[in-house]
């Protein structure tokens, strides 16, 4: 098998503590690595439509929901895995571009819906095409079955994470 420089790094580190098990080294600096390569992939992906991956993010959460493509702010933030104050501003900067509409929460006098407005849906039902394609060039030198593989190794690793607490 090809070795590639994270075998190098593993390579000095057992040469210098012999001692040490550096494989879940070797796994984490590979997942770190794929994720700089992959982020840069999804950026450069969504460039052409002038969105950045964090608007995908937003856009994304609200339009898998189904109709009417809305949640609550709390729940959003949840979603996209963010503070509240990070989400208020990242849905002023998107209803500043016509993506979303902030609405009364008819269910919580403090709350506020987040919905989907038409520009919003627009661009991110054309994301997702850009998003998948860069997805699978990433991936286009695994097999169908290599990336099955994957997907369910990494699932095991994610839920093997405690959780917040």
């Amino acid at each position: 098998m090809q070795k590639d420089a994270i075998d190098d790094i593993l390579d000095q580190w057992s040469e210098e503590r012999p001692e040490l098990d550096t494989a879940a080294l070797g796994v984490v600096i590979r997942v770190m690595t794929l994720y700089r390569s992959f982020h840069r992939e999804a950026t450069k992906a969504l460039e052409p439509l002038g969105l950045e991956l964090w608007e995908y993010d937003v856009l994304s959460a609200l339009r898998r929901q189904g109709q009417p493509y809305a949640l609550p702010a709390t729940r959003l933030a949840k979603e996209t895995d963010l503070s509240s104050g990070a989400m208020t501003n990242r849905i002023d900067r998107l209803e500043d571009r016509s993506f979303v509409r902030r609405s009364p929460d008819k269910a919580d006098r403090r709350g506020v819906i987040i919905s989907l407005t038409r520009a919003g849906r627009r661009v991110i039902d054309e994301a997702i095409r850009f998003r998948l394609d860069a997805a699978r060039h990433s991936l286009q030198k695994l097999t169908r079955s290599e990336r099955k593989q994957l997907a369910e190794l990494l699932r095991a690793v994610v839920l093997a994470i405690p959780g917040p607490d």
